[in-house]
């Protein structure tokens, strides 16, 4: 049976998390993450500030820091309307479009985000399987979001730090990340 390990749960409120008490972030970030664990699963609640109804955030990760160059590919299936489409990027500096609620969503609603890091100590390239969805009480095209990714880190270390960022906008207050070590599955 699988066991679920807490490494790391962070809400951003408005004197934690967030600079200066703002109640808003950039990103999230962990680092020395042990390396005990069979797979790590990041589990999140995002609502963007962006003027939109969804916005997008990026998943990063690294060997003792978070790696900024192109390693990154990915392959996504995609729709916010009633035609899915797919698409293939490659030479990327993160994994990304990762869409999450944003400021002109339903009132009080946050997207949904699941991140799979299967074998994230092996000496292979590391795979990472993202959902995303930016609810929305609109059956409206444009207006929500769901996204399916499976991206690479083009590495042979071990990951030991991940971190999500918003490009442009900020994380809004009661975000949650929450990072899991899983073990026996």
């Amino acid at each position: 049976m699988a066991a679920f390990t807490v490494i790391d749960h962070q809400e951003l409120g408005a004197s934690t998390w967030a600079p200066s008490g703002t109640g808003t972030a950039a990103s999230w970030s962990k680092t020395s993450i042990p390396s005990s664990y069979d797979h790590l699963l990041i589990v999140a609640s995002i609502r963007s500030s962006k003027s939109a109804d969804y916005d997008k955030v990026d998943l990063q990760m690294g060997n003792g820091s978070l790696d900024t160059g192109t390693n990154y590919s990915q392959t996504v299936l995609h729709t916010n309307s009633a035609t899915p489409t797919s698409a293939r990027l490659t030479s990327q500096d993160s994994i990304d479009y990762i869409y999450v609620s944003a400021d002109s969503a339903t009132a009080n609603s946050f997207g949904t985000v699941k991140i799979w890091i299967p074998h994230y100590t092996s000496s292979d390239y590391k795979q990472a399987i993202c959902t995303s969805t930016a609810e929305n009480a609109s059956a409206v095209d444009g207006e929500w979001f769901l996204r399916v990714a499976a991206g690479l880190w083009q590495s042979t270390s071990a990951v030991d730090a991940v971190g999500i960022k918003e490009t442009g906008d900020d994380l809004m207050q009661y975000s949650t990340v929450t990072l899991y070590g899983i073990t026996g599955a």
